[in-house]
């Protein structure tokens, strides 16, 4: 079995109503998957963190690296891959590019050798995952107080256990959102802010130790992710523990961070920090701090496959009687191909999300929604 050929798929669905995090506006939403074709039929798909044409020209950049190619040689092909764009893409575009196709190939591996990607990465521990709601947004044309503790509280109603907001817009405002969440959802439902580093390291400092009366569990990206000295000052200097990683690409990467005791949770994207292969070594080093992860989501059902068959195979870390399970992102903002694209969706029952047992990722792709929500040439 050899590779026979490498393709993107692009999406996009033009929003009615644009909405922003601290950092950026969404008119629309775009993804791009990765589709990998063995010359005996079988077929992988993954997905790419990030802008979906710059992330599909790389793809389109790695295709000779990848062609007659084993596809089951996971590891050399990663480091093949990685080491010809390294020069100039130790982190960025050369990275979540990469883990799309790194995706793709461990999800030809367990189609290969029937079996799903969480036990070729070492074995089940969960078939289900808690899931928690990411939204919150600041939409256009509502009120953000009331509109983000209505949504909230429906997340609540649907059986969701957690739930993040996001914040980063001045600490005024965002104290009277997260006020009004915490009233909305009652004091039991776990409360999670993020400021999409839209902060200087003084508004994170008093934004934490003005929110941490409302019982949050976790004060995600503060500051803008180069500054790991600056994530270790927040860290110290309010008490709400901070969580990081979404925009760190690579082990080498999320080492620094470790190294620099920059957050208590770390956020690895798999669609981001190098695909499956890479990510289980990031929670490795994560382990040898004892720092908890809990891996960022965001995107298709492919990514949330992808993450779902990680997070599956996630050693406890303690393994005890009673172990600290992980907990998955489930982003609820408008996106109409996010399940589409999936012959059988990817949905919460309840605020609890089954982990699929078919071989590979356990999904299967509709190639008519992909053709309904392609992205327009350029």
């Amino acid at each position: 079995m050899k590779i026979a050929a490498i393709r993107t798929h692009l999406l996009e669905h033009r929003l009615d109503v644009p909405f922003e995090s601290a950092s950026m506006r969404f008119d629309r939403r775009a993804h791009v998957l990765v589709e990998v074709e063995c010359d005996d039929g079988t077929v992988g798909w993954g997905e790419c963190l990030g802008p979906a044409r710059p992330n599909a020209a790389v793809v389109a950049a790695y295709a000779p690296w990848l062609i007659g190619q084993d596809p089951l040689a996971t590891e050399r092909l990663w480091a093949v891959l990685y080491n010809a764009l390294r020069d100039q893409g130790q982190r960025g575009l050369a990275v979540t590019a990469l883990s799309g196709i790194d995706i793709a190939l461990w999800d030809i591996k367990g189609r290969h050798l029937g079996q799903p990607v969480s036990v070729l990465l070492g074995g089940r521990w969960r078939d289900s995952l808690r899931a928690y709601a990411t939204g919150s947004f600041r939409r256009d044309g509502v009120d953000r107080v009331a509109d983000n503790a209505a949504e909230m509280a429906e997340r609540r109603a649907e059986g969701f256990h957690a739930c993040k907001i996001k914040i980063g817009f001045g600490l005024t405002e965002d104290l009277a959102v997260i006020r009004a969440v915490r009233e909305a959802i009652g004091p039991d439902m776990r409360l999670m802010i993020d400021a999409n580093h839209g902060y200087t390291v003084a508004e994170a400092i008093r934004l934490g130790r003005a929110a941490a009366e409302f019982d949050i569990d976790w004060f995600e990206e503060p500051v803008v992710p180069e500054q790991l000295s600056a994530y270790a000052e927040v860290r110290a200097g309010q008490p709400i523990p901070v969580a990081g990683g979404e925009t760190w690409h690579g082990r080498w990467g999320h080492w620094q961070a470790l190294q620099a005791r920059a957050v208590d949770i770390l956020q690895p994207d798999i669609a981001g920090c190098g695909g499956l292969s890479e990510a289980a070594k990031i929670a490795t080093l994560a382990s040898l701090q004892g720092i908890r992860v809990v891996p960022h989501v965001w995107g298709t059902g492919v990514h949330i496959a992808a993450a779902l068959q990680f997070m599956a195979a996630m050693v406890p870390d303690p393994v005890r009687v009673n172990p600290v399970e992980p907990i998955l992102e489930f982003d609820r903002t408008h996106n109409p191909f996010r399940q589409a694209v999936l012959t059988r969706p990817i949905e919460p029952a309840g605020g609890v999300v089954a982990i699929p047992d078919g071989p590979g990722l356990g999904i299967e792709i509709d190639r008519d929604a992909l053709a309904e929500f392609r992205m327009p040439e350029a």
